[in-house]
């Protein structure tokens, strides 16, 4: 059975305000030359299919017509919810779906009920958020690793004695620390994040996506990457999806097929009369760019200016250094803390004191919350803050 494993289209996406609709079009038809030309059975799609919860009506057009067409080229499509995807609006008409050959699964209580590509049963696990699946599963802890974990148990014990393939969106590392790229949602908040390889032990190949990255951590544990640059922390990327083959005596091999670049990106550093004059930058003015000024003085009208050589340039910074003595150290520092150490920091800066563990526990509770409010499920239940009356909200 030939597969092609995809993830992180992102559809709706912008890129630093600029539309990728039209790259995503593209895209689409690339997967789908690509399973006429390499005979593909079924594609893997391992989560973040939308960008947000609530996607934009031509992201959904594309959604739509992408799954018509993959199909029209006689391939089957296996496909799971990722963090930045609404589970219960993905999985809407879900079991009609698979009648058509699409198996879209978004519930977790599905976990373990494969779906058969010839002799390969391809098990799709969910983007599974701890907090939600805690209860009902059971779970040691609340954290990704144990959710993995038991997700894997279940697909053990469903008992098939072939190959087996599993989709899954997570933070999976094989002893490194992982490189994160800027435009990926972190989703540490929630517990423990990073799931060790290890768990999937047994399994012939392993689908991954939520690193926006390609990358094997073993022969058969690899993350696709997005198909598209999200952020210019991406601009060394290679971008495509792997074509697998798997037998009855498991994963035979994988091939990296590299998707069409709509647009290269280029990170380029001095002064606006340097990037404005020096010829070794030619080749960068058809580039989206980032910009990072070097001029001891603030450039009026610098954007204005540069993009009369790159009409694509799309962000403008200026070197922390030339206008403060600690910039560096605080961008650095700013750059490795997460969104509650940044909130406890803010409130020591502005409150001359850091804050109290039960002021450090709420604002973590807040984050955790507002993340669940945009992830994959809604709890039914909302907070007296969300609820009551304005006087009730201020007090909670």
């Amino acid at each position: 059975m030939r597969f092609l494993h995809t993830s992180d289209w992102h559809l709706g996406r912008a890129f630093h305000r600029e539309s990728l609709l039209s790259a995503q079009a593209a895209f689409a038809d690339h997967l789908v030359a690509t399973v006429a030309a390499r005979r593909v059975e079924c594609v893997l799609v391992s989560g973040d299919v939308y960008d947000r919860a609530i996607p934009p009506l031509d992201a959904v057009e594309l959604y739509d017509e992408t799954l018509a067409r993959l199909r029209a080229a006689g391939t089957r499509v296996v496909l799971i919810s990722g963090n930045h995807d609404s589970a219960i609006r993905l999985g809407v008409g879900s079991r009609l779906f698979e009648e058509a050959g699409v198996h879209v699964r978004t519930d977790p209580a599905g976990v373990g009920r494969p779906v058969h590509v010839g002799e390969v049963a391809v098990y799709p696990v969910p983007y599974l958020e701890p907090e939600l699946v805690r209860a009902s599963w059971e779970l040691p802890e609340r954290s990704h690793p144990a959710a993995l974990t038991e997700a894997l148990r279940r697909i053990h014990a469903d008992g098939h004695r072939g190959p087996r393939v599993v989709l899954a969106h997570a933070f999976v590392s094989a002893g490194e620390t992982p490189v994160v790229s800027e435009s990926e949602r972190d989703i540490s908040v929630g517990g423990a994040s990073i799931v060790p390889a290890g768990v999937f032990d047994g399994i012939d190949y392993v689908a991954l996506g939520h690193l926006h990255g390609r990358r094997a951590l073993r022969e058969h544990v690899r993350y696709s990457g997005s198909p598209l640059a999200y952020s210019f922390s991406e601009m060394s990327h290679v971008k495509g999806s792997w074509l697998v083959d798997v037998d009855a005596s498991g994963l035979r091999g994988a091939e990296f097929v590299e998707a069409p670049v709509p647009r290269r990106l280029a990170h380029l550093t001095g002064t606006l009369d340097e990037l404005l004059t020096r010829p070794e930058h030619t080749k960068h003015e058809d580039h989206w760019v980032k910009a990072t000024l070097t001029d001891a003085r603030r450039v009026p009208a610098a954007m204005e200016r540069l993009r009369e050589r790159f009409p694509h340039a799309l962000v403008l910074e200026f070197a922390a250094e030339a206008f403060t003595s600690d910039g560096p150290a605080r961008a650095a520092l700013l750059a490795t803390r997460t969104e509650p150490e940044l909130a406890d920091a803010f409130l020591e800066e502005v409150m001359g004191e850091p804050p109290t563990e039960e002021e450090s526990t709420l604002l973590r509770s807040a984050f955790e919350h507002c993340r669940l409010e945009e992830g994959p499920r809604v709890p039914a239940q909302r907070s007296a803050a969300r609820t009551g009356t304005p006087k009730e909200a201020a007090e909670t």
